[in-house]
C-alpha cells in the first residue's frame, strides 16, 4: 500500500482524493489508500449495513465508507457510521464528506491490517468526538466495542451487541460472520 511521504493540507489531500479513483484517509496528515476489500470484508459490512439501515431509517443515516473530518490532519473513512439526524438534520444533502463526527464508527480488520492499528484508529476517533467504535475482526469472528469512557468489550459467539446509545438495536454477533 502506497502513501504520500509529504503532510499534506486539508485542501491538498481533497485535490488529490477527487482526482484519484481510489479511496484515500488522510491520517496524520498523509494521505493513505484504503485497502481493497475481500470476501469477509465485504460479507460483514453487508451484514452490519443490513441491520443498521432498517434501525436507522427514522433516527439517521447508516452508510459505508463515508469520509468525515476529524481535524485538519485526520479524515477517515469507516467501512461503516451511523449519524442521527440530531447530529446530522435530514434536510442535509450535499455531495461532501460527512460534516460531522459520527455517533458511531465500524472498521472491519482486512488482510494486512492488524487490530493494533484498528484501536489506534479507534482512538483518534473517540478523541475527535465519535461516541463508540466497533471493530470487526472476521477472522476471529469477534467485535470489540470502544466506548469514550470505559473499557472496550468484545463480543464473540452467541453475544448479541445492544447499548443504551443505540435504543433498539440489536446486533447478534454470529450474525456477521
Amino acid at each position: 500500500m502506497l502513501a504520500t511521504t509529504k503532510k499534506l493540507t486539508k485542501a491538498e489531500f481533497w485535490s488529490l482524493a477527487d482526482a484519484s479513483d481510489r479511496t484515500y484517509e488522510l491520517i496524520d496528515g498523509v494521505a493513505v489508500p484504503k485497502m481493497s476489500p475481500k470476501y469477509f470484508h465485504v460479507r460483514s459490512a453487508r451484514r452490519l449495513l443490513n441491520i443498521l439501515e432498517p434501525w436507522a431509517k427514522d433516527r439517521g443515516r447508516a452508510e459505508m465508507e463515508w469520509a468525515f473530518e476529524l481535524s485538519d490532519r485526520f479524515t477517515p473513512v469507516p467501512d461503516l457510521i451511523y449519524v442521527s439526524f440530531d447530529r446530522l438534520p435530514e434536510s442535509w444533502n450535499e455531495n461532501a464528506a460527512c460534516p460531522v463526527p459520527p455517533e458511531l464508527a465500524i472498521e472491519i480488520i482486512s488482510p494486512g491490517q492488524t487490530f493494533g492499528q484498528m484501536t489506534q484508529k479507534a482512538g483518534y476517533y473517540l478523541t475527535g468526538g465519535v461516541l463508540q467504535v466497533w471493530v470487526v475482526d472476521p477472522t476471529a469472528q469477534s467485535v470489540t466495542v470502544f466506548y469514550v469512557d470505559s473499557a472496550p468489550i468484545t463480543y464473540m459467539n452467541d453475544s448479541v451487541i445492544t447499548d443504551e446509545l443505540f435504543t433498539g438495536l440489536s446486533v447478534p454477533v454470529e450474525r456477521l460472520f
